[in-house]
């Protein structure tokens, strides 16, 4: 018996130390990826700017904090960032309940319209609310009212652009939470309200705390929003970053604040991840699809109506806007500004700008490619949640989504210059900055999934004698197909619209979209102004149709990790 038991726990003993070593192999790829295009540009910059004349400068940490305007774009940062993470909850929040709990016709394409200016480049957002409340815009022209330089513009574009995180987050865990707990503490006695509060609540706390920590930490590193609605005025750690980088040519300052930034931003992620850890203990889920039900009652009617308002003077009015704004030329209403796209004279660029419109889906296209790859190997990888290598594992494939793109693109200029990695003058330079930001979608949306595979049906395929690759490609594949093409549609989507990095690295002669319209708005001149407008609508509308798409390859049961 004892000989017996020995052979088994050897054999386990073997099991688990192939499991580990297979883990390791998935992650190495991952970790040398990142490991060459993100930590070694960024720690470049950081030494370039603080290693001068042979030695550390870490006093200058403390000379460039002491300074009064660094303290001002400190606090800033930090309490636009509060303010617009609590303002997006309070937008948000009943958005959630709507789509998690009500059933109405047009249900799914409107899921699709909140999400699109997730998934817009910020400069674009900042381009539709330039046209709402800017100069010449909408509120100037009907009351004139202009919000382009004050901190209002700028909450309400971070709500905008936030507020599909609120709703996919909290909603996908509520739609999953079984309504009959509530409907129980109701029959002993409790109110609607107390009910909601001591069931439902405690129960959302994780998902709600989840979506806030993602929130301020899109708007704690916002950068195109503020660069186009702030003015001289206002400025984040990010913009200020990109100011000392590339108009100053401060990198002593420049690399401090990236530091500040980098240790915010791992602060940030490691409550994130904890919040992510309680979201996954034991909850009662069930299908979502049980629990959406036809409005009834006045109150859901109402609640209803006020989503529905909400969508439309916040997203969809921003985006007319937009719209109407490409096509109102000085010669009437007309498609002028989009002929204009074709061609170069106006000096703005050594292309038309119409090219960038092929640039950026071709280098979406390789960045895709890219971050499927890294991505997927790397939820592979965390497929089984062990110790604390893969959760920190887990937490560097984040960073990308909050440290300085800025920094990241300027790195690539000054490190990826020498054999064997000279690639300052080759196109994979775009798609590889890109694919950075869309790696952490791509876990996000396939580990979830990956996690729910029977780990069992693996076993049984090995045993019947199934190689590792026939076993993925027989067991897991099929099961995941859906998770993988949402997963590559919000890698394509996202990289469309990376502007930090790419404003640095992108070619005068290969412009990306976000980089053609940051150039056009910063140019004076009602063509310029309409140029941008043009090639803001067709970005927005490229992003709108990947979205409709992606909801109706969504997986039919979404899980309550999925954005």
């Amino acid at each position: 018996m004892d000989v017996a038991r020995t052979q088994v726990a050897g054999k386990a003993a073997k099991k688990a130390r192939s499991a580990n070593a297979a883990r390791l192999g998935l992650m190495a790829v991952p970790v040398a990826f990142f490991g060459v295009f993100f930590a070694y540009p960024v720690v470049a910059i950081v030494e370039r700017g603080l290693h001068v004349d042979g030695g550390w400068q870490f006093g200058r940490i403390a000379d460039v904090l002491g300074q009064s305007d660094v303290r001002h774009v400190l606090w800033f940062t930090v309490w636009q960032a509060l303010a617009s993470t609590a303002l997006t909850l309070l937008v948000a929040l009943p958005g959630a309940y709507v789509f998690a709990r009500l059933d109405f016709p047009g249900k799914q394409v409107l899921r699709a319209v909140v999400t699109v200016p997730f998934v817009l480049p910020t400069v674009v957002v900042g381009t539709a609310f330039l046209a709402v409340v800017g100069r010449g815009g909408l509120l100037d022209e009907l009351w004139g009212v202009r919000l382009d330089t004050t901190v209002w513009a700028i909450l309400l574009a971070h709500v905008f652009f936030n507020y599909a995180v609120v709703v996919r987050t909290v909603g996908g865990l509520w739609a999953q939470l079984d309504p009959r707990q509530e409907e129980a503490a109701r029959m002993l006695g409790a109110s609607r309200f107390a009910a909601w509060r001591t069931v439902t609540l405690p129960a959302l706390g994780p998902a709600v705390a989840a979506a806030a920590l993602m929130v301020f930490l899109f708007t704690f590193t916002s950068f195109g929003v503020v660069q186009i609605l702030g003015g001289p005025g206002f400025s984040t750690l990010e913009v200020e970053i990109y100011r000392q980088t590339a108009q100053i040519f401060d990198l002593s300052t420049a690399a401090v604040l990236t530091i500040v930034q980098f240790v915010a931003v791992g602060l940030i992620l490691g409550v994130h991840a904890w919040t992510v850890r309680r979201r996954e203990s034991a909850l009662r889920l069930v299908d979502a699809a049980q629990t959406a039900r036809r409005p009834r009652g006045a109150g859901q009617w109402a609640l209803l109506g006020g989503v529905l308002a909400t969508v439309v003077l916040l997203i969809l009015l921003p985006l007319g806007v937009l719209v109407q704004r490409s096509l109102d030329t000085p010669g009437g209403f007309g498609l002028a500004y989009y002929r204009a796209l074709t061609s170069a004279d106006g000096g703005t660029f050594l292309v038309p700008p119409i090219d960038a419109i092929g640039n950026s889906l071709e280098y979406a296209v390789a960045a895709t490619a890219i971050a499927l790859v890294i991505g997927g190997l790397a939820a592979a990888a965390l497929t089984r949640r062990a110790g604390r290598l893969v959760r920190g594992f887990d937490a560097l494939l984040m960073l990308p989504l909050g440290v300085s793109a800025v920094t990241v693109g300027f790195g690539f200029l000054i490190t990826l210059d020498e054999p064997p990695l000279d690639l300052r003058a080759s196109w994979i330079l775009v798609p590889l900055a890109q694919a950075l930001v869309g790696v952490p979608f791509v876990v996000r949306t396939m580990l979830p999934v990956l996690r729910a595979v029977d780990g069992r049906l693996r076993e049984a395929a090995a045993v019947l004698g199934a190689s590792p690759l026939r076993a993925w490609r027989e067991v897991d594949l099929p099961m995941v197909r859906r998770a993988l093409l949402v997963a590559a549609g919000f890698a394509f989507a996202v990289s469309l619209g990376e502007f930090g990095a790419t404003v640095f690295i992108a070619r005068p002669d290969n412009p990306t979209l976000p980089v053609a319209v940051a150039r056009l708005l910063g140019r004076a001149g009602d063509l310029n102004y309409g140029q941008a407008m043009a090639l803001s609508t067709i970005l927005m509308l490229v992003c709108a149709v990947s979205l409709l798409l992606l909801e109706r390859i969504r997986p039919a049961r979404a899980t309550s990790g999925e954005f």
